[in-house]
């Protein structure tokens, strides 16, 4: 698994944030062990990141592009009213069905929908409005994803997208990945309809919160 800070740093980070239940654990484990691309899973800092965010705007729908095993879906759904909702954008059968086998195990699975197919197509047959916007799936639609996504965030809402640093490849693009993403940061960078920081945990988060 690739670090993004020293081990040891990163192990105290890691120390000094809350652990998830148990379930977490089990669906990093066996993530871990049976499926392709592990590095793909949030973990214990960034998905306890994610729902004190769902948390802090009071998000009662909540949209994610990009569930691989379901880790954030479920950190999201924590966060959620018991009516609340997470709907869940994903092509492959095979990462979801691996998260499904784990929501039908938590409390909170109930409040998680997915969609299974082309995200952006989803996307744009969803109707708004949206409280917070997870954004964690291919990189080269990236900027097409959040062109999608802003209009259907109500004023007050956060958009959140995940490897917006890309390892530093943003800083000489080289890759249509690195240069989608470099795209979309300078696009929330220009964009007046947000206000927007970006943070250094794991492999950067972008925060844009709609004004």
């Amino acid at each position: 698994m690739k670090l993004f800070l020293p081990q040891p740093i990163a192990q105290y980070v890691f120390e000094h944030t809350r652990a998830r239940p148990a379930i977490f654990d089990e669906l990093r484990d066996y993530t871990l062990a049976n499926v392709e691309m592990p590095q793909m899973q949030v973990g214990r800092v960034e998905g306890a990141l994610l729902k004190m965010l769902a948390a802090l705007v009071g998000a009662r729908r909540v949209l994610e592009i990009g569930c691989y095993t379901g880790y954030s879906a479920l950190c999201l759904a924590e966060a959620l009213p018991d009516d609340g909702e997470v709907i869940t954008c994903d092509r492959s059968e095979a990462f979801t069905a691996v998260a499904k086998r784990f929501w039908d195990k938590s409390p909170h699975g109930h409040k998680i929908t997915l969609k299974l197919g082309d995200a952006l197509d989803t996307v744009n047959a969803l109707a708004g409005p949206f409280d917070m916007v997870f954004m964690d799936a291919d990189k080269a639609r990236y900027p097409q994803y959040y062109d999608a996504v802003i209009p259907k965030l109500r004023q007050g809402g956060l958009c959140v997208v995940d490897n917006v640093l890309w390892s530093g490849g943003v800083l000489d693009p080289q890759t249509d990945d690195a240069r989608a993403i470099a795209a979309l940061n300078d696009k929330v960078q220009r964009d007046e309809r947000v206000e927007n920081v970006m943070l250094g945990v794991r492999d950067g988060i972008m925060l844009a919160r709609k004004c």
